[in-house]
């Protein structure tokens, strides 16, 4: 059995059967990404000694059918914090910051017994889209290390491309988990906003943020999602609703579903090889008895401007907090309480977080309040109520997660507009909070995976889980990986 090419729940029927215990699957992964992130990068800090201490724990607890995420090894997101251990959001202005305290999703997956190997990189603050704006390195991707792996949560998608972890935990702003699961050719789901909770998150832009989960397969998404929902009473947003066991359904029977195909996702700008796959995708549903309807989705192109005044906007309030007096990286080239401030944000933050912050202090500034931020929020609207006529009729919408597959490192680092477009088709869906999720849907001529996105109406991720599990059963993409 080669652990790297198995999935969670077959590692979870390998720990019940005693085939290996926890302490050995977690040796094993520290040793997979010894021998594997130097090329890959994706990991910032590792939590070796921690990480044997919760596999022995794991061990003396057992294991049964019920408890699937004990002993099993996870990664975190560097923007969740974790008690004890660096979280630095991959920012130098916290290169030093050790919380005192989890974030409840971190919480919850102690709670289910799973091992914590470690903290993995991304887009400084998650602002990016590329995982190339990280201070402290650059994470490649595993299908040519050329390219690059997706943002913000690059480091979360690549980790569990490799094999190096087989599920981890990322941030979706903008498309943060779904671009980078689309471009590492695995599973990325974002949640609708308010079923997990913030709490411990790192704020970007707090009205949009939402924590999910990457995986290798639909089943384990649906699995680690189960263990982080839920109501919390520390977030003021999250919702009191029952969490639903996503993955107990999951039957493949997709018969009678209504789905939505935007004519907008076929547009000059989203890659042939893309559209193409996205038309296979619909044709399969229809052969499993899906009815697929062609829709109109107008507002898509104003989804952009929208969420990047709001995002910026937020950001900009966010990130005052870091001025080098209360926390966070400090200058020892002040003078003045004002160098102090100007000096500590200069030095700390790199130069997209600090695009952001400019954009968005402009856009509530006064006089361009009302030209900017505030016809963003109207346009908010709009797009909500796209979405509701269309979900008046449909199950779920289906449509191309990224317009191209994965592009070059460095391509695109010189023009953050051409990065920004890339976006198109998932900004819509944080401005909405809708739950969204992409899957394997093939691979480009150059071997790049490409994804497709299923998009479902508001904590219905349940049906979406469905939905996508039987274009997987349909499929083998999700057994294909990277040759490192």
């Amino acid at each position: 059995m080669n652990i790297f090419d198995e999935t969670i729940s077959n590692l979870h029927e390998g720990l019940i059967k005693k085939e290996f215990s926890s302490v050995e699957l977690t040796k094993a992964t520290f040793k997979r990404i010894a021998e594997t992130d130097s090329k890959v990068e994706a990991f910032l800090s590792l939590n070796e000694e921690e990480a044997l201490k919760q596999a022995e724990a794991a061990d003396a607890k057992g294991y049964t059918e019920e408890n699937i995420l004990n002993g099993i090894p996870l990664g975190i997101k560097d923007n969740i914090v974790t008690d004890g251990l660096t979280t630095t959001a991959a920012s130098r202005i916290l290169e030093d910051f050790v919380p005192i305290y989890d974030a409840t999703v971190v919480s919850k997956l102690k709670e289910a017994g799973a091992v914590n190997v470690g903290k993995l990189n991304m887009d400084e603050f998650a602002m990016g889209g590329s995982s190339e704006t990280s201070y402290f390195k650059t994470t490649k991707n595993p299908w040519d290390l050329t390219k690059v792996p997706g943002g913000s949560s690059g480091g979360s998608a690549a980790a569990v491309a490799s094999g190096e972890i087989l599920g981890s935990l990322g941030t979706d702003t903008g498309g943060s988990i779904r671009q980078p699961a689309a471009f590492n050719g695995i599973v990325g789901m974002k949640p609708t906003y308010g079923r997990v909770s913030r709490y411990g998150l790192i704020a970007f832009a707090s009205s949009l943020d939402q924590i999910g989960p990457f995986s290798r397969t639909v089943k384990d998404n649906a699995l680690l999602l189960e263990a982080i929902s839920g109501y919390d009473k520390k977030d003021s947003t999250s919702v009191k609703l029952e969490v639903p066991k996503f993955s107990a359904n999951l039957n493949g029977k997709v018969a009678g579903m209504k789905v939505a195909l935007p004519k907008e996702y076929f547009q000059e700008g989203v890659s042939a090889e893309i559209q193409e796959a996205v038309r296979k995708a619909a044709k399969q549903y229809e052969e499993m008895g899906a009815i697929i309807e062609e829709v109109t989705l107008p507002t898509l192109s104003y989804g952009i401007p929208a969420y990047y005044i709001i995002a910026s906007s937020e950001a900009s309030s966010n990130l005052q907090r870091f001025d080098g007096v209360r926390y966070g990286y400090r200058s020892e080239n002040a003078n003045t309480l004002e160098e102090l401030y100007v000096n500590s944000r200069s030095e700390g933050f790199g130069l997209e977080v600090k695009r952001r912050i400019m954009l968005g202090t402009f856009s509530l500034s006064a006089g361009y309040y009302d030209a900017h931020f505030k016809k963003a929020g109207q346009i908010r609207t709009l797009i909500k109520r796209d979405f509701a006529r269309i979900f008046n009729e449909y199950d779920f919408i289906l449509g191309p997660t990224t317009t191209t597959t994965a592009y070059g490192l460095g391509e695109k680092s010189d023009n953050p507009l051409e990065m920004y477009m890339a976006d198109l088709l998932t900004v819509s869906t944080n401005l909405a909070g809708l739950p969204a999720i992409s899957v394997p849907g093939g691979f480009a001529a150059n071997g790049m995976p490409i994804g497709i996105q299923l998009i479902g109406n508001y904590f219905e991720e349940e049906k979406l889980y469905q939905a996508a599990y039987a274009f997987e059963q349909a499929n083998d993409y999700h057994t294909k990986y990277p040759n490192l």
